[in-house]
């Protein structure tokens, strides 16, 4: 298979944004807002680019499969389909849903491209920027089309990131609490995707997660080893959306990585 035009993705992303997401920020009504069973919110926009990129990116690829967050909440199983040795597309149609919801800024459509294990193209787009952060398996990371590599990564106690808030058993909640004044900052963006490409462009520095769902994860994790970052889980090894494991590190460079990873076992 010949790699996917991200121009062409972008096209997509463009024309869904302009025609479903934008003209609802800041203009839900008390009906466009719901709760899954989790207590997740999920708004009517989720559900409806969700549906329309399903359509949109399996005619783009034919034969291939489909994982989307609203998607699982109805049908779980559909977790299955990284396991078939077949092309398939990852999408969190609207990753920051509650800061959508509540008019804030940081939100995005997030998508990825998988074979089995192999993640091999993503993309996060920003509404509201137009901003488009890709990776191709092989070839790096781009903001638009201005490839990235992440800078020298700070000593532990100078750098920037963020701490999942919840979702840890009592062992490690406790333990990252500890850790906290370690470093100079720690703050969650509320959207993962943004996240994940300001560890790419060196804005930030470290990612601690806990629960990893497959849209929230699959697009950043190649973004991050594309631009010369580092991620591994919390019992070593890196990232595979196919075990569907929790607890992960990512971080701008592997000495960074480690050095959590020490703090988090002693």
């Amino acid at each position: 298979m010949n790699e996917i035009d991200s121009n062409k993705i972008k096209s997509i992303l463009f024309d869904l944004s302009k025609k479903f997401i934008l003209p609802m920020y800041n203009n839900l009504k008390e009906v466009d807002i719901m709760h899954k069973e989790n207590n997740d919110l999920v708004t009517s926009v989720d559900i409806r680019v969700e549906e329309e990129l399903d359509i949109i990116l399996q005619k783009l690829l034919p034969n291939s499969l489909f994982v989307g967050e609203e998607k699982f909440s109805i049908a779980p199983s559909i977790l299955n389909n990284y396991n078939k040795k077949k092309y398939c597309w990852t999408v969190d149609p609207l990753d920051g849903t509650t800061n959508f919801a509540n008019g804030k800024e940081k939100f995005a459509i997030m998508i990825a491209l998988t074979f089995g294990e192999q993640i091999l193209q993503s993309w996060i787009y920003k509404p509201l920027t137009e901003e488009i952060c890709s990776a191709i398996k092989g070839e790096g990371s781009f903001i638009n089309e201005k490839k990235i590599i992440i800078k020298k990564t700070k000593s532990l106690n100078f750098s920037k990131g963020s701490i999942s808030s919840k979702y840890w058993n009592n062992n490690y909640s406790k333990k990252l609490l500890e850790i906290r004044n370690y470093f100079r900052e720690v703050k969650s963006y509320g959207c993962i995707g943004f996240e994940y490409i300001d560890i790419a462009n060196s804005i930030r520095d470290f990612a601690i997660l806990s629960k990893l769902s497959p849209w929230d994860h699959i697009p950043g994790i190649l973004i991050i080893r594309e631009a010369n970052g580092f991620d591994t889980y919390f019992d070593y090894g890196p990232y595979n959306h196919c075990l569907q494991k929790q607890n992960l590190i990512v971080a701008g460079d592997s000495r960074l990585g480690n050095e959590i990873l020490t703090l988090i076992k002693e």
